[in-house]
């Protein structure tokens, strides 16, 4: 088993689901950042600190960014409002004014706000991006793009929250621990 994980689980008898576990622990990542070191698995949801998904020497990082997958292995899709941002002309600034909304959205990453209840939780949808920072549309025709998912080395916050009940969930994948603006909505 690797850090994080409890390895007498078989003993205890849970009420919880496995997937349950691993957003608790996400969060607690998100917020505690431990100096601990441990790398069995480089998308191990459990690994800390912080950052330890990115590579193995700390980036600055505030998000573990992750799927959750149905029973046959796909990932779940959340639906986001895009906001496009043109710059003004004048001063190369974007303002609030210069914000208008775009076509509507999906993604299949999120970034875990809370814990609560049993089983339940608050999950922000992630905007996929390039390397580039470029949108990356996951979705052509109306089936997800596994050619767009692979392209996918950034996220940004889009504003947009879900509850989930994480018992309806049979996988999760951690994919990044990257920084996002919170504030930049």
């Amino acid at each position: 088993m690797g850090c994080g994980r409890n390895e007498d689980v078989r003993t205890e008898k849970r009420q919880d689901n496995c997937i349950c576990e691993v957003v608790r622990a996400i969060k607690r990542v998100q917020d505690i950042r431990e100096d601990v070191d441990c790398d069995d698995c480089r998308t191990d949801c459990f690994l800390t600190p912080l950052g330890s998904l990115v590579s193995p020497t700390r980036q600055r990082a505030n998000t573990r960014v992750f799927m959750l997958l149905d029973e046959k292995g796909n990932p779940f899709k959340a639906m986001f409002k895009r906001t496009r941002r043109f710059a003004d002309t004048t001063d190369n600034t974007t303002s609030e004014q210069g914000r208008r909304d775009c076509a509507t959205c999906f993604s299949i990453f999120f970034r875990v706000q809370n814990v609560f209840d049993t089983c339940c939780a608050t999950i922000q949808v992630l905007e996929p991006r390039d390397a580039r920072g470029k949108r990356v549309d996951l979705f052509k025709g109306g089936k997800l793009d596994l050619d767009a998912v692979c392209e996918v080395e950034r996220f940004e916050a889009t504003g947009t929250c879900l509850t989930v009940d994480l018992s309806c969930f049979c996988g999760i994948q951690c994919v990044k621990d990257v920084y996002i603006d919170c504030d930049d909505d």
